[in-house]
């Protein structure tokens, strides 16, 4: 079987792999065309997603500040993949027009605490080497603590990470994504490779 990646898909999973298949069809209905390119190593990504939810879990990170450090970089990457997917978990759980001011950059419609998430995930995908001692005050200055501070920073690198390696081996977002996303979050989402064909 075809994927839209620029990796074929493996002709014999793994446990791991299969694992990943059937989680992806549980939560999904489908297997998403990044999931057959991870089925040829789906123990790196599951030690990928452990550590994320460790660090979700050290920056005491709701859902919905998941969903801003997700959107925020993944947008700044130029990533479709991932702007598409958690673009519609946070219009799903919260709703459509706020997923799309955050990817688009629109952040009057966060609290002061989102806010500076916001723009801190944005400098982290822009360029690292240009944040400043003020910059991560300004965490500081709405509740985080140093090591909040760390383990956030951590969970939007790694998330950029993902999306690098599901952009360089040709990623296509999925067909089934262009019923199942809001029409205000895929007229926003205007980068990355287009929406794979049905």
């Amino acid at each position: 079987m075809g994927t839209d990646t620029f990796l074929p898909e493996p002709a014999e999973l793994s446990a791991e792999g299969q694992a990943l298949y059937d989680e992806d069809v549980a939560d999904e209905g489908y297997v998403m065309n990044l999931s057959r390119m991870w089925a040829h190593d789906a123990a790196t990504s599951d030690k990928l997603f452990e550590l994320l939810a460790h660090v979700a879990e050290v920056g005491g990170l709701s859902f919905r500040d998941r969903g801003i450090l997700v959107l925020s970089t993944a947008s700044t990457l130029g990533d479709g993949y991932c702007s598409l997917a958690w673009g519609k978990k946070i219009a799903t759980t919260y709703d459509a027009d706020l997923a799309a001011a955050i990817l688009a950059g629109k952040d009057d419609v966060l609290d002061e605490r989102e806010r500076a998430l916001a723009a801190w995930a944005r400098k982290i995908a822009s360029d690292p080497n240009a944040t400043t001692a003020d910059d991560v005050q300004a965490l500081r200055d709405v509740g985080y603590d140093d090591r909040q501070i760390l383990a956030l920073t951590t969970y939007a690198a790694l998330r950029l990470a993902f999306s690098t390696v599901n952009d360089a081996l040709g990623a296509r977002p999925d067909a089934q994504m262009r019923d199942s996303v809001p029409q205000q979050v895929r007229d926003t989402v205007t980068w990355g490779r287009p929406i794979a064909d049905a």
